[in-house]
Parts: C-alpha cells; sequence; structure tokens
C-alpha cells in the first residue's frame, strides 16, 4: 500500500494500492488491455483530475463485474479508490503513472480515443 497516503485524513477510507515505486509495466499493461477498464481510466482521465463515483460509469456489465475491473484497476495501480459514506470513489493516479513510467498513459490514451469516439451517422 501507498504508505505516503495511508491514514490520510484528507482521504479516510482509503483502499490499498501499490506504492509509485512499487507500479510494474505487466500489471499496467494488463489493466489496460480489457476494453471495460481502458474505458474507465479514459473517462476518470476526462474529468481532468476529478472523481467519480463507482456508479457514474455507464458501462454494459453487472455490479460484480465492474466491482472486479475496478479492483484490477487499483491494484495495478491506475486509479486510488476511497470510501465516502456507501460509495467508492476513483481518482485517476495519472501524476504517480507519469512518474513511473513517463508518456505511457498519454500514448495509451491517445491510441484508445477513436475506439470511444461515437461514430457519425452518413446521410446522403
Amino acid at each position: 500500500m501507498d504508505q505516503d497516503r495511508a491514514g490520510d485524513p484528507e482521504c479516510p477510507g482509503l483502499l490499498p494500492e501499490p506504492a509509485v515505486a512499487e507500479l510494474r509495466l505487466e500489471a499496467v499493461l494488463h489493466a489496460l488491455s480489457d476494453p471495460t477498464r481502458l474505458r474507465i481510466v479514459a473517462e476518470l482521465a476526462g474529468v481532468g483530475g476529478g472523481e467519480l463515483n463507482c456508479l457514474a460509469f455507464e458501462l454494459p456489465v453487472t455490479k460484480s463485474t465492474l466491482t472486479h475491473h475496478f479492483r484490477v484497476l487499483r491494484e495495478a495501480g491506475l486509479i486510488r479508490q476511497h470510501r465516502r459514506g456507501t460509495s467508492k470513489m476513483n481518482t485517476l493516479r495519472a501524476a504517480d503513472l507519469a512518474a513511473r513510467f513517463p508518456g505511457l498513459l498519454d500514448a495509451v490514451l491517445a491510441a484508445a480515443g477513436s475506439c470511444f469516439a461515437t461514430p457519425k451517422s452518413t446521410t446522403h
């Protein structure tokens, strides 16, 4: 767990996550290899450092599957999760990832951008 954040009074209920030095490239890439998890990361990146409740993501998966995806992302070090009441709040660890793997997240998100674009209708 990231000892710098453990017991942080600003983040009560922080769930276990790897420290920056413990982030592993293979775990990060594995987590990003799933389209649902990649979409979660892209949506979190889109809020520019803000946090989103797990229920804010409109994904075509069951609640238990969504919980699994968030756990994989957290354990790989891509997201930070903390409890707020009965909710789990999620934040992208963009700065931590950039410190450990410079440019990786930006490159993946740029390459994946077209995957999430809404197809434009063609009318004649």
